[in-house]
């Protein structure tokens, strides 16, 4: 699996990938059994629990804010709760911290709180650890791929290069990738180590594909934000309605974009139905 620094094309058409959410089943149940869990148990929450559950799913899974970063995310819910619930103690300097921080990370977060004793900040750090540690321990046959992914990246590799771009973790990117069969099918994996989607995009143009020739195919904005910053066509594989998304990029988006007609109505029909679904 080459680097993107020594990547060469071989085909005409690049088809660009998303991991969680997109390809892999694995979004919804990081979400519903750990991020928004250990939220309530960390903030000690449980006298609402259901309802804070159900708003944080909304935020994260099925609204436009869908994959935003966990402490965005963590933010936008305790924010809500503050004002709902019950107070969130020193929660203006976790805003802060979000709103400010060049990275957000838990060696970022480490950091500021070396800088800052602050309860917000250490809760946060403190949920952050607990919800690796709980995605860890979710059962590995939990974590497939779509239904239909195999089949529409073996039928679009005979055609087209296919680079993974993701903000996962790469090691669990290979892992999962590996163990259902799927990088047979792949010639580049770029995940978090990588840099941003739509800058690996930007990187992999480099290599001499014309943009037209290019798609991304993701789940979130985030995906179609980092395909519309290159110039390249985004597929959406719309949540709860994956497996017929992957149904039809293999029988009708992939033709159209190997026949040059992806572009106009059949573009702006896949946007519409995008943000539609996610209202």
């Amino acid at each position: 699996m080459s680097k993107l620094s020594e990547y060469m094309k071989k085909k005409e058409f690049l088809i660009c990938v998303d991991s969680d959410g997109c390809a892999m089943d694995t979004m919804d149940i990081k979400h519903i059994r750990c991020f928004g869990p250990c939220m309530v148990e960390e903030w000690g929450l449980e006298q609402w629990k259901e309802e804070i559950l159900e708003r944080w799913n909304e935020i994260n899974l099925y609204t436009m804010t869908r994959g935003i970063n966990r402490y965005k995310g963590l933010a936008m819910a305790l924010r809500e709760i503050d004002q709902k619930f019950r107070p969130i103690e020193d929660l203006d300097i976790l805003e802060e911290w979000v709103q400010n921080s060049p990275e957000l990370s838990n060696g970022a977060l480490q950091a500021a709180i070396d800088q800052k004793d602050s309860v917000s900040l250490k809760k946060a750090l403190s949920w952050s650890k607990a919800v690796n540690a709980s995605i860890n321990l979710l059962p590995e046959e939990e974590k497939r791929p779509f239904s239909g992914v195999k089949e529409a990246l073996a039928c679009a590799h005979d055609k087209a290069d296919i680079a993974i771009v993701s903000s996962a973790n790469l090691d669990a990117v290979l892992e999962e990738w590996e163990r259902f069969g799927l990088l047979e099918y792949t010639d580049i994996v770029l995940a978090q180590d990588a840099g941003s989607k739509a800058y690996c995009i930007g990187e992999l143009l480099k290599a001499g594909y014309t943009k037209d020739h290019v798609l991304m195919c993701g789940d979130a904005p985030g995906d179609q934000s980092a395909a519309e910053q290159n110039g390249v066509f985004y597929y959406p594989i719309l949540v709860r309605r994956e497996k017929e998304s992957w149904k039809e990029f293999r029988e009708s988006a992939l033709g159209k974009l190997l026949e040059e007609s992806y572009g106009g109505v059949y573009q702006q029909e896949k946007i519409n139905a995008f943000l539609e679904n996610l209202k």
